[in-house]
């Protein structure tokens, strides 16, 4: 996977050929919105699906950046209009006779449920269900909802109308921690009601994807081990990840990709007594927010903690493999290490961890190593002295 430099999103390197699906379930704000990677059959597919799906999240991303949204949304949308995620878009679910594990992923502040697709491939090419979340607590830089509008004097007649809900920016005055805790709040619960559709689903509950993608979700009733559910997330998705394990006691353990600490309360630490990986970048982390994790280490030895030498915050988010040297420069998109590099210690770390915590019967403890901070890229715990970028 090392040594390659290219603008395109790597394709995961597993077993398995790779899938997604979106799915969206109820209406208004309060719907279940996520896209699903799944371990598919073999096949000949032309149709991949677009890495950003619509010109608003553009829209979006120019204005979470404090960009011109009229000349950055319509540049975004000609740089990456039509980059495509090299999956197969709802291609045929494998059905092994064997139920995979599911992980929960809870996108960074800004983002929305396409920018990690190179690690979720990943995971799904390994043999995970992974349900990334477009959370709905106007932290994406945007997202949507479908709201019913009745037609005429019948009611039973209605059509869907798409509603956008745009980033919530700080106010002058407003105090930016009870913003983000009620939306770490939010988010986590909203990580549990996905966990609880595909367990709906995985009963065989009839459960409408509003979206009609044309993947039936029925084909994953029975495939899903909710005895192995996990909750990953970069950034404040990190933060979403820690508290999730506080809500629902189904998630056995979370993945913290440079994890965001400010708006997770001080006291609810004390309560996550399950076990974390935070894979941390060289360049984001503080003291304050890695004496946050040492707490939980050091409560629970389970709980580990490791930094990837070379790397800045984005580099674990898909903009690492699709922004060129200049723009990479201007957004701080790649460190001194290699992308695919990058990528590769994240998964293999994210792998060994949860094949340990999921009691999963893989080869993935080959990598054990990596989750004490040994190996040519990582160290334990977190530097502030020296840096290599």
């Amino acid at each position: 996977m090392g040594g390659r430099q290219s603008l395109g999103l790597p394709p995961g390197t597993g077993p398995h050929q790779v899938a997604c699906t979106d799915v969206m379930v109820g209406l208004k704000q309060k719907s279940c919105f996520f896209r699903l990677y799944y371990p598919c059959l073999p096949h000949e597919s032309t149709e991949q699906p677009l890495w950003i799906p619509e010109y608003q999240y553009c829209c979006g991303l120019a204005d979470f950046l404090n960009l011109n949204s009229r000349w950055w949304a319509a540049l975004f949308n000609m740089t990456y209009g039509s980059c495509t995620v090299p999956v197969s878009w709802n291609g045929p679910f494998q059905t092994t006779g064997s139920k995979l594990p599911l992980i929960i992923f809870s996108h960074g502040l800004g983002a929305f449920r396409t920018l990690y697709s190179s690690v979720c491939m990943e995971m799904a090419s390994q043999g995970f269900l992974v349900a990334a979340v477009e959370h709905r607590d106007r932290s994406a830089s945007a997202t949507y909802f479908y709201k019913a509008e009745s037609l005429g004097n019948d009611s039973s007649k209605a059509v869907l109308e798409k509603e956008w809900i745009a980033f919530q920016k700080v106010q002058e005055g407003q105090k930016e921690f009870h913003l983000r805790n009620s939306q770490v709040h939010q988010r986590a619960n909203e990580c549990v009601r996905v966990l609880n559709l595909m367990r709906d689903i995985n009963s065989g509950k009839t459960v409408t994807n509003i979206l009609y993608s044309g993947f039936e979700l029925s084909v994953l009733k029975d495939s899903v081990d909710l005895d192995k559910v996990a909750v990953m997330g970069h950034s404040f998705g990190g933060a979403t990840a820690l508290l999730t394990l506080i809500k629902d006691d189904l998630f056995k353990c979370a993945v913290a990709l440079d994890a965001w600490m400010f708006p997770v309360r001080n006291d609810l630490y004390c309560k996550i007594r399950k076990p974390v990986l935070f894979i941390n970048t060289e360049k984001f982390q503080t003291l304050a927010t890695v004496t946050k994790m040492k707490q939980l280490s050091s409560r629970n030895s389970q709980t580990k903690i490791i930094t990837i030498l070379g790397s800045v915050h984005q580099s674990q988010t898909d903009f690492t493999f699709l922004v060129g040297a200049l723009l990479s420069k201007v957004f701080e998109t790649r460190g001194t290490i290699d992308p695919y590099v990058g990528l590769e210690v994240t998964s293999q770390a994210s792998l060994a961890f949860l094949q340990k915590h999921l009691d999963l019967k893989e080869e993935f403890h080959q990598w054990n190593d990596l989750l004490e901070g040994i190996g040519n890229y990582v160290i334990p715990e977190t530097p502030f002295l020296q840096s290599s970028l």
